[in-house]
């Protein structure tokens, strides 16, 4: 088990950027997939992006590919996503989540933060 903590969410502009960071405790952080989901108000959970355990493979939804970016620091158990060029349908509670395998369904990781929440105004 490894336990998440999210943080970095707020309110920005559309257009502007926002850094998401994910704190992982216990020290088997780096044999771990880590994924950003997020959620909008009446909306199921959805697939954001993913990263391997190196970092050197990496996963996106096509709504954000080009605008956001996954990334991870095993030596400090965090992983990050910096979101750019943000717009308001980016608006929802971010999760970051950590698995055996990458994956970009949720039944593919067992492990959940609280979630942060970002909200883009137009």
């Amino acid at each position: 088990q490894v336990q998440l903590v999210e943080s970095g969410g707020g309110l920005v502009q559309a257009g502007g950027s926002l850094r998401l960071s994910c704190a992982a405790s216990g020290r088997t952080f780096s044999s771990y997939a880590m994924g950003w989901f997020r959620q909008a108000p009446g909306k199921e959970r959805a697939f954001v992006a993913a990263i391997s355990w190196s970092g050197g493979i990496t996963y996106y939804a096509d709504s954000v590919k080009g605008r956001f970016a996954i990334t991870r620091d095993n030596a400090q158990n965090t992983v990050y996503l910096q979101m750019n060029s943000l717009k308001p349908e980016d608006t929802a509670v971010y999760y970051c989540t950590a698995g055996n395998f990458l994956d970009i369904r949720t039944t593919g990781y067992g492990n959940w933060g609280q979630g942060t929440q970002v909200t883009v105004s137009s």
